[in-house]
């Protein structure tokens, strides 16, 4: 059993000022799952992993492995595995014998190291680099021997330390691919730390947005972005716009707000209860957003920003600023900045916010 639960974690760094670094965190990972700790720096989630791993202790609260409390034991009889952001290779070693590090100290026959260790080095696509110092191989394939000396271990858990960041673009996304298709392979419990919202999106079963040392979300990749819990969330998890309207009636299925004198939307009710008159928030993601001839609003054009694939525009619209992307520009032409422009929104995924919050600190309905 590999199951991970948090409970209410609290770590705190004495004489310093306003130095909680996680305060009261109640987390569950299920066995066998990939969650991500997602947030900016500062936020807690390089805290939270590192407690985890046992290179830091909680001041409060416990950690608990496949139902053992792990909280005050040692790295090295906690039986989980790390990859790094800087791969933490040793260069005067081969592939091979990087990989046989991590198993040097368990009780294995010499035989059944090898075994294992060739297992994993051609697992993750590396038998016919064993003999290669890591200075010779790509950031790519030094990153999957990072990842094949975390695993052959065997560790119940195993955690990443943002272990992309060091890649461009390019390679990131495929290194993305593969860590989750091994992950998925070997069915380990992970932990993923990253502040790269796309990668936490591609890889996760769970995304945890942190903020402030607390949980502002703790839901599926989907609905931590099509059902943002927090406005801070809502504009985390990409671009998003939040105009700010009124509610002008309720029934039992449906919101209607008014965000200008000429837009209003029909929502799904979801899961909060709104009244007539309440200032609410509504977060609109800028795909969602087309320019219609026939549409009801008006948006004046205050910079347009070519992409490629499409043009992206900042608008305003009656004092609020919005942004959308626009796909057909090849067919439609460019707008220029100054031109007003008449925009249709779906208003099918558009979710609502109260205009007050707190931390949802869980699962949107």
């Amino acid at each position: 059993m590999s199951k991970v639960i948090f409970s209410n974690i609290t770590k705190r760094y004495p004489g310093v000022a306003g130095a909680t670094a996680v305060d009261r965190l109640n987390l569950t990972i299920e066995e066998g799952t990939l969650v991500t700790l997602l947030g900016p720096s500062g936020c807690g989630k390089t805290t939270t992993l590192r407690m985890l791993a046992g290179f830091e202790t909680p001041t409060d609260g416990t950690i608990t492995i496949g139902g053992r409390d792990v909280t005050n034991v040692p790295v090295n009889a906690r039986n989980v595995g790390m990859v790094f952001q800087s791969y933490a290779l040793f260069p005067h070693m081969t592939v091979r014998e990087n990989v046989e590090y991590g198993v040097r100290l368990l009780p294995l026959a010499k035989g059944e190291m090898k075994d294992r260790v060739d297992s994993i080095l051609e697992t993750m696509a590396l038998a016919q680099y064993a003999d290669r110092a890591p200075a010779r191989l790509s950031g790519g394939q030094q990153q999957r021997v990072a990842l094949a000396r975390a695993v052959v271990t065997q560790p119940k858990v195993l955690l990443f330390d943002e272990p992309l960041s060091n890649l461009d673009a390019q390679l990131r996304e495929r290194m993305r691919d593969e860590l989750r298709a091994i992950q998925l392979r070997l069915g380990i419990t992970s932990l993923y730390v990253t502040h790269d919202q796309s990668e936490a999106m591609a890889i996760s079963d769970r995304v945890v947005v942190m903020r402030g040392g607390v949980i502002e979300q703790d839901d599926t990749p989907l609905n931590v972005y099509s059902r943002p819990g927090t406005g801070f969330v809502a504009e985390f998890m990409g671009k998003a716009n939040i105009l700010r309207g009124t509610v002008e009636t309720v029934d039992e299925t449906t919101v209607r707000v008014r965000i200008s004198t000429t837009v209003a939307f029909t929502l799904a009710r979801g899961p909060r209860a709104f009244r007539p008159g309440e200032a609410v928030r509504c977060v609109v993601r800028p795909e969602h957003i087309r320019v219609d001839p026939d549409g009801a609003m008006e948006a004046k054009v205050r910079r347009v920003v070519f992409q490629g694939a499409h043009v992206e525009y900042l608008t305003e619209i009656e004092g609020q600023e919005c942004v959308f992307l626009d796909s057909d520009y090849y067919r439609t032409g460019v707008a220029e900045v100054g031109q007003t422009l008449r925009l249709s929104i779906d208003s099918r995924p558009v979710w609502i916010l109260p205009e007050t919050e707190t931390a949802s600190m869980g699962k949107a309905a």
